[in-house]
């Protein structure tokens, strides 16, 4: 591997499989809920992860680093974020849903956060990390803003 920092490598991969499970239950979401702001928003933010994971896939290849393993805990901790997202989904309730979506995105803007504080992180890679997580930022506030809205409080 060319990548000069193995633990650079290991962010990369973990920030991918970040993006990809909130990509995933973006999908699922928008598939599931009747309502169409929240369709609205669910695709939205899937495609921005979409984007996100891709734009994370070319920077490791550049540094010349490999796609990981199992992911690790960053990983896990997200993907428990969003498996109860499907058992929210088969109660229709659009609180239930935001409130699951929210759990998901409190692990993503966690794990930003670890990926900030724990590597040495060259400039080109840091800039897009800081800029991707602003966007995680971004969206978990507007999926807690909607989940507290009077709009979808029992529904």
């Amino acid at each position: 591997m060319n990548l000069s920092n193995k633990k650079t490598n290991e962010v990369l991969n973990d920030l991918i499989k970040t993006c990809r499970d909130g990509q995933e239950g973006y999908a699922t979401a928008a598939k599931d809920v009747k309502d169409g702001e929240l369709v609205r928003v669910f695709t939205h933010y899937s495609t921005q992860r979409a984007g996100y994971a891709t734009e994370l896939e070319q920077r490791r290849h550049e540094l010349g680093g490999e796609e990981g393993g199992d992911g690790g805990s960053m990983s896990g901790a997200l993907r428990r974020g969003w498996v109860n997202l499907k058992s929210a989904l088969t109660t229709n309730a659009a609180h239930a849903v935001l409130a699951e979506c929210e759990r998901g995105e409190d692990a993503a803007v966690q794990n930003y956060r670890d990926a900030l504080h724990a590597a040495e992180l060259d400039m080109a890679t840091r800039s897009i990390v800081q800029r991707q997580a602003a966007g995680v930022q971004e969206a978990h506030a507007r999926i807690k803003e909607l989940r507290d809205s009077v709009a979808y409080a029992h529904r």
